[in-house]
């Protein structure tokens, strides 16, 4: 497999990119009726729709072939064999397995990974129905009501946005199982979920793969201790599980070997809401949910791993954004869910597509000599119709937009949905066309103001438009479409990394500033060092822990 980009496809892109300069986005729907229906997909009842990107028909053949040269189809053919594509771990990476849907062997350095899989789903599956059924009883042996999420990143963004996307359709509520999900080591995020609590009848799911992340750890730690101020020391263990790789570690802590839940290291940790670490999910939302969730995922799954390349949903979506970000140049993407369920869905993606595309080198340690991953960030409409998106119809930055409606309200009330469809529609739209100069001075003039207020007020009204888009329809947002549109994303950040030549499955540079922090930590802590570190450094070290000591003072 090679990482080159081959001289002829890529040419290729750059003379499209020059025979589209110039061409708004508006003049292409009028030179082609049928736009519209052949720059979109449908697929298991989504219509996906890039018509209001600036590329044509011929550009994603273009697209496609560029994505052959690159070897896709074999890239995608070894990601579900397990063939080890994380190159600098050497490791596979199958988050894919622990959503299929039947038991076919999957070897992994000779075993088969999928009996490991299934049994620990059936354990999650008997810890919901233990706390479920009351039959979880704490120290004080009284039933286990409220459930706390310890982890961060990829152990704490997919449970924490699955659990709220589909809060709506929880277990029945007369279970009485409360989950929350605690990430920061800032002392208010724990302080915070805790309040209210009962130590008594409150479980900590510790989730880190190899039970030393810093902030993880320390939220157990404080965690314990407040258990322990009520409880006592004895058998604090019955308020533990542990999600984790390293078993002896989450024994030493004092949790109990029958509650340490597998993670594996073909998962990585951004993919890992598939697996045991999803057993909040499992929790919050019962097992049916989370059952749906992976059969959403695998219905995707399929559909990206068996469907050529010129139908493949992820995969021309992916070129899309291969196109935006490599061939047009532009550094950031603006993704707008417009379901409040999905308020997390914007954090989620910035660590699955920057942790994972986030590099300068390729595959084999050679510098990329191109940008990588453009920045992601956005946020809920109609929310961010009034706060960001002013910024992207009159400000100096065109940013394309991904507009993602589902279709049908999980709990309709009136013509709120009606609504809510028709602005994401309308922002698109007014993306795309704009408003003129001319139309602006003709509806003042039609209000009444005179020649010298119309000259006053009109550039300042006035929306250039010609600023791409993609709109994804979904039928409706419930557990089997979630898992589709995760599944959906995380294709399409492999085919970006593929494109790239990146290895989209490590993330060394997250590993680097939590090496630095613990002589800092220590620093703060005793006043000793930092050894080694910068004046900038130092400094900073000594002012935050003279200011720490005179805690009360303000």
């Amino acid at each position: 497999m090679t990482t080159s980009t081959p001289s002829d496809t890529w040419q290729a892109l750059l003379d499209h990119r020059r025979a589209l300069a110039g061409r708004s986005l508006t003049s292409l729907f009028d030179a082609d009726d049928a736009r519209g229906s052949r720059l979109s997909l449908v697929w298991d009842d989504w219509l996906a729709d890039w018509s209001k990107q600036r590329l044509t028909s011929d550009t994603m053949t273009a697209l496609v072939a560029h994505a052959r040269e690159h070897n896709l189809e074999a890239w995608v053919a070894a990601l579900f064999a397990g063939e080890k594509i994380n190159l600098s771990e050497l490791r596979p990476a199958l988050h894919t397995a622990l959503r299929q849907p039947g038991d076919a062997p999957l070897l992994v350095d000779g075993s088969d990974i999928i009996p490991a899989i299934r049994a620990t789903q059936a354990r999650m599956r008997a810890l919901e129905i233990q706390l479920r059924g009351g039959l979880r009883l704490g120290a004080s042996g009284r039933p286990i009501r409220s459930v706390v999420h310890l982890g961060i990143g990829g152990s704490d963004l997919g449970p924490a946005l699955v659990c709220e996307a589909l809060a709506g359709a929880r277990a029945s509520p007369r279970d009485g199982i409360e989950v929350a999900f605690v990430s920061n080591v800032d002392p208010e995020h724990l302080t915070r979920a805790l309040t209210g609590l009962d130590p008594a009848t409150t479980l900590f799911i510790v989730t880190s793969k190899t039970f030393t992340t810093i902030e993880t750890l320390r939220n157990a730690h404080s965690a314990r201790e407040w258990l322990a101020a009520s409880l006592g020391g004895a058998a604090l263990s019955q308020h533990f599980i542990a999600v984790t790789a390293n078993v002896d570690a989450a024994r030493a802590f004092g949790i109990a070997g029958a509650d340490v839940l597998p993670m594996w290291d073909w998962v990585g940790g951004r993919y890992s809401l598939w697996s045991a670490v999803g057993l909040a999910i499992v929790i919050g939302c019962g097992w049916d949910a989370f059952a749906a969730l992976l059969a959403g995922a695998a219905s995707m799954d399929a559909h990206f791993r068996g469907t050529p390349l010129e139908r493949n949903l992820p995969v021309l979506l992916a070129l899309v954004d291969y196109w935006n970000a490599q061939v047009l140049g532009h550094p950031q993407r603006v993704v707008a869910p417009y379901a409040h369920a999905l308020g997390r869905f914007p954090a989620y993606l910035q660590q699955l597509a920057l942790e994972s595309n986030g590099k300068s080198v390729q595959r084999d340690g050679d510098a990329l000599g191109h940008a990588s991953a453009p920045a992601v960030w956005g946020g809920t409409g109609t929310d961010s119709q009034h706060a960001f998106f002013q910024w992207l119809h009159q400000g100096t930055h065109l940013v394309p937009v991904e507009f993602i409606v589902p279709v049908r309200a999980a709990h309709p009330l009136g013509d709120q949905q009606s609504l809510l469809v028709a602005n994401a529609l309308a922002q698109a739209q007014a993306l795309m066309v704009g408003k003129s100069l001319a139309v602006v001075r003709a509806e003042l003039a039609a209000k009444g103001l005179p020649p010298e207020g119309i000259d006053a007020q009109a550039a300042h009204r006035v929306c250039p438009g010609d600023r791409p888009s993609t709109t994804l329809l979904l039928p409706e947002l419930n557990a089997r479409r979630l898992g589709q549109l995760l599944s959906l994303y995380e294709h399409r950040t492999f085919v970006e990394g593929v494109l790239c030549g990146i290895n989209s499955f490590d993330q060394w540079g997250v590993e680097l500033g939590k090496a630095l922090a613990a002589p800092l930590a220590r620093a703060l802590a005793d006043g000793v060092g930092p050894d080694g570190a910068d004046g900038s450094t130092v400094n900073l070290v000594a002012h935050a822990r003279s200011t720490m000591r005179m805690r009360g003072r303000g």
